[in-house]
């Protein structure tokens, strides 16, 4: 039985699966990740080892070992540079988990790798889809012709530093008024704090019990999202954009938002509404572990060895 293995590195939470060759979990584990190249390095190393033991295999057994990670990914030499989110500057992954396991790694960034495992999930194997990340950031992923489209250097899909509003707020890019500034994790927890759990959450509780504010901030959150709708399917005309990320957990009252805006939209536009762009707007079908079984698609198409 040949099982490949994917490795989710998160901002909080490692999580490693193995998949068997009909596309099955076989096993899975979750840790925490740390912050810092060496505690990332022990909780890729930690996961792989502990699904490992489950399968009763050795480490070295997997047919591939694919890794999700934020920041800038530079597949071919095995690094990965600027993922402040997990308090790597640059962290030469590929030689230090080989070092440690024997074993090498394909490294592919983390939206990509969720990319492609929501069109696993989705089962659209040749249908254009974007998989749209609203996590602390915005970004998407794009699988065009059943394979993922990185474009020219790597930045395809970064739709989240498209400015749209020139008076917004100042974003981590240097630009203002990104589209992420309005329609992220971070955004939602910056207009509408909370003191415990999910600021989507409390905000979608506050907009059920009819509170204004909570409302607008969902009006301009929703229409954010769907104005990234309209770049993703304006740009490459995907037939399906998957919402994912930590703001897709609120799953379908954001959806539905979301679809609201790019209706009411299309009310004054004949161009827009021959789009039915509502129509393309999905939730990811397991957001649990979308990136990890991406992960472990990355390590079945590649060696990991240049």
């Amino acid at each position: 039985m040949k099982y490949w293995a994917g490795v989710d590195v998160g901002g909080t939470k490692t999580h490693t699966i193995v998949v068997d060759v009909d596309g099955n979990i076989a096993a899975q584990t979750r840790a925490p990740t740390g912050k810092g190249g060496d505690r990332v390095v022990d909780a890729v190393v930690g996961g792989l080892v502990d699904v490992a033991a489950k399968l009763r295999i050795e480490v070295d057994g997997f047919a591939g070992v694919g890794v999700g990670i934020p920041g800038a990914v530079d597949a071919r030499a095995g690094t990965v540079s600027h993922a402040l989110n997990i308090g790597v500057e640059h962290l030469d992954l590929r030689a230090r988990i080989r070092h440690r396991l024997g074993v090498c790694i394909t490294l592919e960034n983390d939206v990509k790798a969720a990319t492609l495992g929501a069109s696993k999930q989705m089962n659209h194997p040749t249908t254009p889809l974007a998989y749209l990340n609203l996590g602390t950031g915005l970004a998407a992923g794009l699988v065009l012709g059943g394979r993922l489209w990185r474009g020219n250097s790597g930045t395809a899909g970064e739709i989240g530093h498209i400015p749209v509003d020139p008076q917004g707020h100042l974003c981590s890019c240097g630009q203002r008024g990104c589209l992420e500034t309005s329609a992220s994790g971070a955004a939602v927890a910056r207009e509408w704090p909370t003191k415990s759990g999910s600021a989507i959450t409390s905000l979608l509780s506050a907009v059920e019990d009819g509170d204004p504010a909570a409302s607008r901030v969902l009006g301009v959150v929703a229409d954010r999202v769907a104005t990234a709708v309209k770049v993703l399917v304006l740009t490459v005309d995907v037939g399906t954009v998957v919402l994912g990320g930590g703001l897709a957990s609120a799953g379908d009252r954001l959806r539905s938002a979301v679809a609201t805006s790019l209706d009411r939209d299309a009310l004054d536009s004949v161009f827009l509404a021959s789009l039915g762009l509502s129509n393309r707007v999905v939730l990811v079908p397991d957001p649990a572990t979308v990136g990890a079984l991406g992960a472990a698609i990355v390590g079945s198409e590649g060696s990991g060895d240049y």
